[in-house]
């Protein structure tokens, strides 16, 4: 049942309590643990998604809601230095854990350094793109390149753009860069225009293709059309238009709804439609409002919005945030679950202020009272895999998938409730686009 917006406030600011007791020190570094028994800094301890580097976006939060502590203003200057050493030797570009994720957290930090890691990508990139570690055979060739929004060139693209908001130096050079390395890898379709994950020229064996936000047209053609806004390029609105068109052939349109499979072709051990903001309609819905923002008039015969509407109609019935049958909405977090769902559904309300939404926002909130789990003073949540011997995983404190990311969900819920359509949002480079 829907709870008073303090109910959220309090509950957020217990999780963040514990979220910050969870910050580690190696001589001058902060990093922060996958979980709490990983005494060692694991793969990925500084960046966005699981690194200490997430943590900036909860305190952009926390700035709309009160005043920083102390201990939190120390806990961002720590932040911004342990990332601002890393500048120089860095050599992943992307939006989770590389470069670009830099750019996002210095920012969120308002620090002067954001200059430092668009240079640093400006050095690293060659006439096709960003090489990438995790880029091999045997799937695919040692110089390949990625096409997407979150690990290759749309997630550049994002990053410059969002530094060209901010003036940062050279930020509109590696935008346009970006923009003419992407525009370089599209296919013509017969419905218009589509972006693999991986160019087609890099591939050794075919692989499954995500089409949605995190890997696929969607991000891509998102990108593109915020970057027409940002360069004023109508060539690149145009562009994401025509891969919208070819996007909207993948979905499934029934009932007025709009979701585009997690994979295709289907996998046997994946459920065939997600509702997330990496993999369904939830980050899809970002492509739609980034075209709306643009000017685009129509995408396969109906306006942005109607798209963006439908892409709302298909999380409103799909039976989130209940857990239905085991694999069915088994996580709460940002990337993957109920907080980065009720995100973007909150920026469609406080666009439109369609009550359905807003209601819709508050039942996911909801839920994320109901699976809080509290241990004493520590308030965290735990995730299922349900085809693990041990289903229960062990609580996360990071931003895409912990408890970070969910407890800056409900601050800004608790703040909306309060203050209405009207309330203050905390933009980022994935959704500037699409809030008020």
């Amino acid at each position: 049942m829907p709870h008073d917006a303090a109910v959220y406030r309090d509950l957020a600011e217990r999780s963040w309590a514990w979220v910050r007791s969870q910050v580690r020190t190696r001589g001058e570094e902060l990093w922060l643990p996958e979980s709490p028994e990983q005494s060692e800094p694991g793969e990925y301890p500084y960046g966005m998604h699981s690194g200490v580097g997430g943590l900036a976006h909860v305190l952009s939060e926390l700035r709309l809601t009160r005043e920083l502590s102390a201990q939190e203003q120390q806990l961002a200057q720590g932040i911004a230095e342990t990332l601002l050493r890393r500048v120089p030797a860095e050599t992943e570009l992307d939006y989770f854990d590389g470069l670009v994720s830099t750019i996002g957290v210095l920012l969120a930090l308002d620090s002067p350094g954001a200059a430092d890691a668009v240079a640093r990508l400006r050095e690293l990139a060659t006439v096709d793109g960003w090489p990438s570690s995790w880029i091999e055979p045997p799937d695919v060739t040692p110089e390949g390149r990625c096409n997407d929004a979150t690990l290759g060139t749309a997630s550049v693209l994002l990053g410059a753009l969002w530094a060209l908001r901010y003036g940062v130096p050279g930020a509109d050079e590696l935008s346009q860069l970006a923009a003419r390395i992407l525009m370089a890898e599209h296919e013509q379709t017969d419905a218009g225009l589509d972006w693999l994950f991986i160019p087609r020229r890099f591939v050794l064996e075919p692989r499954g293709r995500m089409p949605n936000w995190s890997h696929g047209l969607a991000g891509v053609a998102g990108s593109l059309a915020a970057a027409g806004v940002a360069l004023n390029r109508p060539d690149l609105v145009e562009a994401a238009r025509l891969g919208a068109e070819h996007l909207v052939t993948l979905a499934d349109t029934g009932e007025g709804g709009m979701r585009i499979p997690h994979v295709i072709p289907p996998r046997d051990d994946l459920d065939t439609y997600t509702y997330t903001w990496c993999h369904g309609p939830a980050g899809t819905s970002l492509a739609f409002a980034a075209l709306a923002r643009a000017g685009a008039d129509h995408v396969a015969g109906r306006t942005p919005y109607d798209w963006e509407r439908a892409c709302m109609r298909s999380l409103q019935t799909s039976g989130i945030p209940e857990r239905t049958y085991p694999g069915f909405w088994d996580n709460d977090g940002r990337c993957c679950g109920t907080a980065g769902v009720g995100d973007v559904v909150l920026n469609v309300w406080q666009r439109h202020g369609e009550q359905r939404d807003l209601d819709f926002a508050v039942r996911l909130g909801d839920a994320l009272v109901e699976r809080a789990v509290t241990d004493g003073d520590d308030v965290y949540w735990r995730f299922v895999e349900h085809r693990a011997e041990e289903p229960l995983l062990p609580p996360g404190p990071g931003w895409m998938q912990g408890a970070a990311g969910i407890a800056a969900y409900l601050f800004r819920l608790a703040r909306t409730l309060g203050d209405g359509r009207a309330a203050p949002a905390v933009a980022r480079m994935d959704t500037w686009w699409a809030l008020p």
